[in-house]
């Protein structure tokens, strides 16, 4: 149960009856245009000394920061879906402190330098209260840069890697960390499938994919496992043979592979065609509806951990289900998911917070204990990060099938 100083704000946000809140957007809903950045104004390397006021009148404006095009789509247009669709419900239950709530969206297609121009603008121009974003470890790092300097808090729904709240202390993060998901897919292998030899493929360059390798192969280590062998591969690839080959030679009994679906569906295909039988074991950067088109059946038994299962009988998590189904025609995904609860999370803070200063915002978000999330009950850490729990996923029959749930 919540504390009874949050329950007033988590009612408003948390409690909206599905139909309700449909009926009600269906009448006023107007989706914020979707805005692309300028050209890039600076370097991953740029601060802002000051960032001018919030606007003290008019609507609340609230940015987000994600590759709502390019080859990591599939992971940032469903966020920026999630994110307005908690805006939108917001909205329709009387906004943040009586004030509509407008989303600016930047598309980043991906790139750093997009990222850093679309986070100077929303600080600069937009006078965004906060910011949501970015959808990748690499990029979310860049952008934390220009939100701690500016003192805008930030909330990145699916930024992984430890670094990126150790930027400071606006910057926080609603899913939970690579060391965590690292530790919880060893225990699984160690524990569960009793695994003694395992090899890992990485992307060599990707923070994300090295962190989760790292946590991966400490934890398994730990437990009484062997790690056979580590090899790379880079973004943006296409001829994994050679890794492969070279995984097949050390007769590994898994194969972990924390990428991304882009590059995993691939692997898992030619993994298959070199010979290699076993199953993969992956994380969160897995969950795409479009692995499957980029897998075929070649990850058939295999395994990854993630923040949201949509077969989970949780109340809250069927409720949102059920009213993202009704409104887009598709069931939400792991991204939507995630995207929708780092924007409930920021916006109850923010209708709790003794002003819309950033500040006061930032000091509102520390405070989140117990938040009824669709991925989990969310609290907020000292270090800014979210303790929930995780959950695994087993591919069977080309779908998703709910296996375990694995808390901190």
């Amino acid at each position: 149960m919540a504390p009874p100083h949050l329950e007033p704000a988590m009612r408003r946000f948390a409690s909206l009856p599905a139909l309700l809140v449909l009926g009600v957007l269906a009448c006023e809903r107007k989706a914020s245009p979707l805005q692309e950045p300028a050209g890039n104004t600076g370097t991953p390397q740029a601060r802002l000394e000051q960032a001018p006021a919030p606007r003290e009148e008019g609507p609340l404006v609230i940015g987000s920061v994600g590759s709502l095009t390019g080859p990591e789509a599939s992971f940032g247009a469903p966020v920026r879906d999630g994110i307005q669709f908690a805006v939108d419900e917001v909205n329709a239950a009387g906004g943040v402190k009586g004030r509509r709530v407008e989303l600016r969206a930047y598309d980043t297609q991906g790139r750093l330098e997009e990222s850093v121009s679309a986070a100077q603008r929303l600080v600069t121009k937009d006078r965004v209260q906060l910011i949501l974003g970015d959808v990748s470890s690499s990029n979310s790092m860049a952008v934390a840069d220009i939100a701690q300097a500016a003192r805008v808090p930030m909330v990145t729904p699916s930024s992984t890697h430890p670094d990126v709240t150790r930027k400071g202390d606006y910057i926080f993060r609603t899913c939970f960390i690579d060391p965590f998901q690292g530790q919880v897919m060893a225990r699984f292998a160690r524990e569960h499938l009793k695994l003694e030899r395992i090899s890992i493929l990485q992307d060599g360059k990707n923070a994300y994919s090295l962190g989760l390798s790292d946590a991966f192969s400490q934890a398994f280590t730990r437990l009484g496992g062997t790690i056979v062998s580590v090899e790379s591969y880079s973004k943006g690839d296409t001829d994994f043979r050679a890794p492969l080959l070279a995984v097949k030679k050390r007769k590994p009994q898994a194969l972990f592979l924390p990428g991304f679906y882009g590059e995993v569906g691939p692997i898992g295909r030619q993994a298959r065609e070199v010979g290699l039988t076993l199953p993969l074991l992956g994380a969160d950067g897995w969950d795409s509806d479009r692995l499957f088109e980029l897998a075929g059946n070649a990850l058939e038994g295999s395994y990854y951990s993630t923040h949201y299962a949509v077969d989970n009988p949780s109340p809250e998590l069927q409720r949102f289900s059920t009213a993202y189904q009704a409104r887009h025609g598709r069931a939400p995904d792991t991204a939507a998911a995630l995207g929708y609860d780092a924007a409930r999370v920021a916006l109850a803070a923010m209708e709790r917070a003794e002003s819309l200063t950033g500040p006061a915002i930032r000091d509102a978000l520390a405070l989140t204990k117990d938040f009824p999330s669709v991925s989990g009950s969310i609290t907020l850490d000292a270090a800014r990060n979210p303790v929930k729990p995780a959950v695994i996923l087993r591919i069977r029959e080309g779908r998703r099938e709910f296996t375990t749930t694995v808390t901190p």
